[in-house]
Order: C-alpha cells, then sequence, then structure tokens
C-alpha cells in the first residue's frame, strides 16, 4: 500500500528529528496538554505497538488492548495508562524501541490485502485505514516535537493522506458534536509542496476551503487553530467546518486557541 509507504516516510522524518536529543530534550514540555517529547514518543510506541498487534494477529489485539481500555475507563488518562506498559522504558532506548516499531509497522501493513478488517480500541477498520491513521497520529504529535524544539518542519506530498482524511471526515466533525450535519460539503483546493494542486469535490459542493496542504493538515488534526493560518474559507459551512475540524476518533475537542501553537522561534509572531 502506498499509505504505508507513506507513513514509513514519516516515521523516519520524526526519528531522524529525535536521533541526537538528549535526556533534557527529552524532558521538554511541549504546547500539548503539557506532555513532554518523551511523553509523546511513548503514546506513539503504544499506539503502533497495538496497530502491530491488530495487523499481525487481530485476534490477539483485545488482550493486549484491554488494561490501556480499563485505566481509560477508570479515569486515568493516556499519560497514565501508558505508564505501566512503558515499565519504566525512557531516553533513548524509548526512541530505538519506538522506531524499531515503526519499521515493523510500516513493512507489515505494505504487505497486507488494503480492505482486511483489523481490530481497533473503536470500531473495526480496513488496513488502509490503519495505517493512514497511524501516518495522521505520528505527523499530528510529530508537530508537537518541530514546534517545541525551534523547527520549522519541511512537508513531502505523502501528506496528501492526512488531508484526504480530513475531507473524508466533514460529516464526522458534526456529527460527533450532536450537530445537523450539512448537505453540501465544501470543496477543498490545496496546493502541495511540490507545487501540485489537489483538489476535492462533489456534486453538492457548497462554499470551498482553499490554501497550502500543509495548513489544512494542521487545522484538522488540531495542531494550529485556523486563525494561525493563512487558509482562506469561502461560505458559513466552510468556516463552522475549520472552526471545529476533527479528523480522528474519540469525544469532541475543541482546537487549540488561536496563538497557543505555534513553531517555538515563531513566538514574537503571536505576541
Amino acid at each position: 500500500m502506498q499509505q504505508a509507504r507513506d507513513y514509513l516516510i514519516e516515521a523516519a522524518n520524526l526519528a531522524q528529528l529525535l536521533e541526537t536529543l538528549s535526556s533534557t530534550d527529552l524532558a521538554e514540555v511541549t504546547q500539548f496538554k503539557g506532555w513532554t517529547i518523551e511523553d509523546v514518543i511513548g503514546h506513539l510506541y503504544l499506539f503502533d505497538t497495538a496497530a502491530l498487534v491488530s495487523v499481525q494477529n487481530t485476534d490477539e489485539f483485545e488482550s493486549f488492548f484491554a488494561p490501556i481500555a480499563q485505566d481509560l475507563a477508570n479515569g486515568r488518562s493516556f499519560l497514565q495508562a501508558q505508564q505501566p506498559w512503558l515499565n519504566g522504558l525512557c531516553g533513548q532506548n524509548l526512541i530505538n524501541e519506538w522506531r524499531k516499531t515503526s519499521l515493523a509497522v510500516g513493512n507489515a501493513y505494505a504487505s497486507v490485502d488494503p480492505k482486511a478488517r483489523l481490530k481497533w480500541a473503536g470500531p473495526d477498520m480496513s488496513a488502509r485505514s490503519a495505517i493512514t491513521a497511524r501516518q495522521m497520529e505520528t505527523w499530528a504529535h510529530g508537530q508537537e516535537i518541530y514546534d517545541i524544539l525551534g523547527v520549522e518542519r519541511t512537508t513531502g506530498d505523502h501528506i496528501r493522506n492526512i488531508c484526504h482524511l480530513g475531507v473524508s471526515t466533514f460529516s464526522w466533525t458534526f456529527a460527533n458534536r450532536g450537530w445537523d450535519i450539512p448537505k453540501c460539503q465544501p470543496k477543498v483546493r490545496l496546493s502541495a509542496s511540490s507545487g501540485e494542486i489537489w483538489e476535492w469535490d462533489t456534486p453538492n459542493s457548497s462554499g470551498q476551503v482553499s490554501g497550502k496542504a500543509k495548513e489544512f493538515a494542521q487545522v484538522v488534526t488540531q495542531v494550529r487553530n485556523i486563525a494561525d493560518t493563512t487558509l482562506i474559507c469561502d461560505g458559513a459551512i466552510a468556516e463552522q467546518w475549520m472552526k471545529f475540524a476533527q479528523c480522528f476518533a474519540g469525544p469532541p475537542i475543541d482546537p487549540p486557541l488561536a496563538g497557543t501553537r505555534f513553531c517555538a522561534i515563531l513566538k514574537q509572531d503571536f505576541t
């Protein structure tokens, strides 16, 4: 699957950023919920391992994830739930284990039937959807690390998968909040880093979201507020969608407040 190869690119880019970080660097608190860089990698490692279990033997997924699910059901946070599983794994040892797992995930999904149904924490997913979700989460959580390190990331055209996921979850953004789903979905027109123009349209399109693909991906993954981008929203539905866009599963979550998520070297732009 192309999506598996794109995931491998994403994981490799993040691994390159992490490979020289010290323990002090890894303890740096990001702009995401007070998580440290090490917390972020622990989270990715846990869910990449879950994705690997699901694709290698999906019948074993429920027993693997049951302790995490129970902790979450008991009101513990993701960070609290992952600590027993990590069992003290930290620093570059954690990064090394995450990196080995990410390679195994990408290679396993590359050879599986894209339509195969796999177990997950929520509803079952196709293998294609599962690996796209891993790319999305790796890219989104990776942004926290780029931001706090003051590194302006370069983004290749492999993020098209994330943009497509953002467009595909238009209805979910509204339904998840208990709102009526608009009958007409806005057209989306994005410029990729390669210079290509990507368009998503439907017969009943109304309004439009246009701008940089990178910024659209940032908004739908909620690593940026729409106000901190140059995206243009034409029409009330487009504006409402981008104000609350959520391409990931789970309860409705509001995007970060304007000016609170940024690359550290650009902080002055928001003060």
